[in-house]
């Protein structure tokens, strides 16, 4: 079978990529007027968690969309069973703004972070069942497309969720210090063994 094309699943996920980075600013906010005795700038400072985690959260979405465009430059086609990952992906990457928001609310709480791993837990083993599901007997990709970069790509889409495992753990022990380990996500990923030699 030929497959379907994968314009329309391309089209849809770019969409929600750039509307989930962009509701992330929505996270950011001042306190209500019984804080107005406070100078702007102690209400800037007293924001600096929520600063911190709209950046690191528009930067991991940024690295599963710049991932996932990678695996649709190979993908030449798709099926049913295909679409339906990537539209359970997107509604995980669309998520991320409401879990980011409850890590901004309830700062300290387990709860908030263990919420906040486990989806960005969801969407980076989505991103790997995609690469899986496409690559495995070639069912999405040429037949000629090497071995190795399908491995490198195994390799480069499990540091996400591994990454929320490293971060479940810790917030076990103190939730304020989970969302570091997220910080290790770009350098692992800048790592020859994570990359394949046409990206070398």
């Amino acid at each position: 079978m030929a497959g379907l094309t994968t314009n329309r699943i391309e089209g849809l996920t770019d969409g929600i990529f750039a509307f989930s980075m962009t509701l992330l600013v929505m996270t950011l906010n001042l306190p209500d007027t019984a804080a107005r005795s406070f100078s702007l700038q102690q209400l800037l400072i007293g924001q600096s968690d929520k600063f911190f985690n709209y950046g690191l959260s528009f930067v991991l979405i940024a690295v599963v969309w710049l991932i996932h465009h990678q695996q649709f430059h190979v993908i030449r086609r798709t099926d049913p069973g295909h679409l339906w990952i990537n539209i359970f992906l997107l509604m995980f990457v669309a998520l991320i703004p409401f879990s980011t928001t409850l890590v901004g609310d309830y700062p300290g709480s387990a709860a908030a972070e263990l919420f906040f791993d486990g989806n960005l837990f969801a969407v980076g083993s989505l991103l790997f069942l995609n690469w899986e599901y496409a690559t495995r007997g070639h069912r999405l990709v040429e037949n000629n497309f090497p071995e190795e970069r399908i491995r490198s790509g195994w390799r480069r889409t499990l540091v996400m969720p591994l990454a929320a495992i490293l971060a479940m753990g810790i917030a076990t022990f103190d939730p304020s210090y989970s969302s570091y380990a997220y910080l290790t996500i770009p350098f692992v990923l800048a790592l020859p063994y994570f990359r394949n030699k046409a990206e070398q």
